[in-house]
């Protein structure tokens, strides 16, 4: 059913469309033969035109003759001079706007013959003027002849204008029956122009209603989809932090099953060590190698201690605490380091953050942990350390960031693990110690890091219950 709703709007936009098509087309036609039509009733104004001044000219010639002749001052002969000239230009004209018409080519010609008898004339009868005078009996009979040269010259020109104006009344009519059509043309154009505005309104109201219920449609499973993936982030979270925890559990068993093994037999190397001591002489070389064995035990037992507080789940002493505080007191242990490697610090911190339940020393001792890994990580002088505190989905988001080398995917992967480190110092237990107060603050921390733009841990903490 949609399918063919969907088919038969798409046939109705495009019969619109052949509409508008043909409509524009027969527009174009229509208007281009309205502008031909002008451009050839112009053109018959124009040889209309050009003859009525060639006309004149002539005239202009001839009195030029008589005044020169009745008041004998040359200046009259200017008319006629350049008359001649403007002729010549003039008829070169009618030769080019009417060389579409065979008839008024031919009375051209035989008008050309006119003009040039006519001038022929008037130089015969100045030439006259000049020698003889006005009494002179040919002046009269060459003005007569002159007379009915004119005449003939008015004649052919009057039949060329009748000719074009005869034209003119048929080519107006052209034009009127253009304008007409082009009239009728836009008339019907506008209808149709309105129906497709009412068939769009239509289809539109339909297609809208029809996109909402799909908008609707849509919403409802990009919701359900949001939902499923905060569901797959939150229990992706859950499972990193169990994982964490199952891990911690996992190094913490190990490390007791080895202080149990080791510490044994450390314990028995040092009462053999002391058994030792009151039998033998109290010699130089003897006395170094005791202090070596009892130095040497001492370490191993350090390491198992180290290892055992970075494993195990201590009791935190909870009390409320302000994060940006617990921060600052953090940095400011770490402010010597900070300032031998000219660190610049950038605190962003929200203001009216609400309080914290943590044990404030342990936390400490993990926020500090990650200050001086980034400060280790970055470059002197040009380390930028950024600390941002925000409250974020319920929780306190605190993310420390350093603009240091950066970490690939596989350091990442081993960070927490005790005794991994990259640093030429340090027994790699730092970070385990740090995974080990945030885990036991029932809290969690993420790292994200890119090699060569540095590293960012953020973790987030529960608020204090109020």
């Amino acid at each position: 059913m949609a399918f063919n709703f969907t088919g038969k709007i798409r046939a109705g936009y495009l019969t619109a469309f052949i509409l508008l098509l043909f409509s524009y087309s027969l527009t174009f036609y229509t208007t281009w033969d309205l502008s031909t039509q002008n451009k050839i009733l112009n053109h018959t104004n124009d040889v209309i035109n050009k003859l009525e001044l060639l006309h004149s000219n002539i005239k202009d010639a001839t009195i030029g003759i008589r005044g020169y002749i009745i008041m004998n001052d040359s200046k009259y002969l200017l008319p006629y001079y350049s008359s001649r000239k403007n002729i010549d230009s003039i008829y070169k004209l009618l030769v080019h706007l009417t060389s579409d018409n065979p008839l008024q080519q031919e009375r051209l010609q035989l008008l050309e013959g006119l003009i040039q008898r006519k001038y022929d004339i008037a130089e015969e009868e100045l030439r006259i003027f000049n020698e003889e005078g006005i009494s002179s009996g040919l002046i009269e009979k060459i003005t007569l002849i002159s007379k009915r040269n004119g005449d003939s010259i008015r004649n052919t020109i009057g039949l060329m204008q009748n000719r074009e104006n005869e034209l003119q009344k048929e080519r107006r009519q052209n034009v009127s029956a253009s304008s007409t059509a082009i009239k009728m043309v836009n008339l019907t154009s506008l209808v149709v122009a309105i129906l497709l505005v009412i068939y769009s309104v239509i289809t539109f109201n339909i297609e809208n209603k029809a996109k909402k219920e799909a908008d609707v449609r849509a919403a409802g499973y990009r919701h359900q989809l949001e939902q499923r993936v905060v569901e797959l982030n939150t229990l992706n979270k859950e499972l990193e932090e169990l994982k964490s925890i199952e891990k911690l559990a996992i190094t913490g068993r190990i490390a007791r099953a080895i202080a149990h093994e080791v510490r044994n037999p450390l314990t028995n190397i040092s009462l053999a060590r002391d058994q030792l001591q009151t039998q033998i002489q109290a010699e130089e070389e003897n006395t170094t190698l005791m202090e070596m064995i009892d130095r040497n035990v001492k370490r191993i037992n350090q390491l198992i201690t180290d290892l055992l507080n970075s494993s195990k789940f201590s009791e935190l002493n909870y009390e409320n605490a302000t994060i940006n505080k617990v921060l600052d007191e953090a940095l400011e242990l770490a402010m010597d380091r900070i300032t031998l490697k000219k660190i610049t610090v950038q605190k962003n911190y929200a203001k009216n953050i609400c309080s914290v339940s943590v044990d404030v020393e342990k936390i400490k001792i993990a926020f500090l942990n990650i200050i001086v890994n980034a400060i280790e990580a970055m470059p002197g002088e040009k380390g930028i350390l950024k600390i941002r505190t925000e409250e974020k989905d319920k929780t306190c988001v605190v993310t420390i960031t350093d603009n240091g080398i950066g970490m690939d995917k596989e350091t990442l992967s081993k960070l927490f693990e005790p005794y991994f480190t990259n640093k030429l110092k340090g027994n790699g237990l730092g970070l385990t110690h740090t995974q080990n107060i945030i885990l036991n603050h029932k809290a969690s921390m993420e790292v994200k890091s890119e090699i060569g733009k540095g590293s960012s841990f953020i973790i987030s903490l529960n608020f204090a219950q109020e």
